[in-house]
């Protein structure tokens, strides 16, 4: 069987993909990227991510897809940063059928752990390794001795007067114009609070904001060790194009 998968990262503000070499955990092309529709409908989300997949000339081959949603069987129970009919769609059935091919669809941010646990910061880890996105949302993927405790949705705590993705989120920073200090004060006081819940040894900071952990780094005073992921932004297709991988192995 190939190495080869496409992998594609659905995000609140943009859809990504590459061609992955999943033995490797390495990105094969360039990424592709779109920006999200503003009338982000799994049916106009589904369109957009098929340009893509022409574009890297991968008509009617297996997909791996990471979306902003907790995802069982195929069908996203929530709508994180997307629009609201997400909620109760059949969006892996319907785009396995728009695709005329196999797709598998995942959690965004248990995408992204998948691959750092192979390839990058949460490899080797005991107990609890957390990985936390900051993008648009805050996504979250925890592992207890390299298993994986899927659609923990980490972003959805209570914080403040609200949760934590409306506290410290890096869109919440840009938003506001936050200095680095006074973000991750917010950001230290989220990880904090995720210390106090699950005694994480290790927590993996993912999204496009983990480039400029040298910026906030120094604000960060946890008793767990906090890094940036070692696939940086690309986590979340390498990883959605590796759980394509393995189903297939399956079969």
């Amino acid at each position: 069987m190939s190495a080869k998968m496409l992998g594609i990262d659905i995000g609140g503000t943009g859809i990504k993909g590459a061609l992955v070499d999943t033995v490797k955990g390495k990105l094969l092309t360039d990424r592709v990227k779109y920006s999200t529709p503003k009338n982000a409908t799994p049916k106009n989300v589904i369109k957009t991510a098929m340009k893509i997949i022409k574009d890297l000339d991968w008509e009617g081959k297996p997909v791996g897809v990471g979306c902003p949603a907790v995802v069982r069987q195929g069908v996203t129970k929530s709508a994180t940063n997307i629009d609201k009919s997400w909620i109760g769609f059949p969006v892996e059935d319907v785009f396995s059928d728009m695709a005329g091919a196999d797709v598998l669809l995942l959690n965004d941010a248990d995408a992204a752990g998948i691959a750092e646990l192979s390839f990058g910061e949460a490899k080797g880890v005991s107990g609890v390794c957390l990985l936390i996105t900051l993008g648009t949302g805050i996504g979250s993927a925890m592992f207890n001795d390299g298993v994986l405790v899927p659609n923990t949705e980490l972003g959805m705590l209570k914080m403040k007067d609200g949760i934590a993705e409306d506290y410290a989120t890096n869109r919440v920073r840009e938003e506001l114009e936050m200095s680095w200090k006074v973000w991750g004060g917010h950001l230290n006081h989220y990880l904090k609070h995720l210390e106090v819940l699950f005694s994480p040894s290790k927590i993996v900071i993912s999204g496009g904001v983990c480039k400029k952990f040298d910026k906030y780094e120094e604000y960060l005073h946890t008793e767990a060790e906090v890094v940036p992921a070692k696939l940086l932004n690309n986590a979340g297709i390498i990883g959605a194009a590796m759980a394509m991988q393995r189903r297939l192995k399956k079969k």
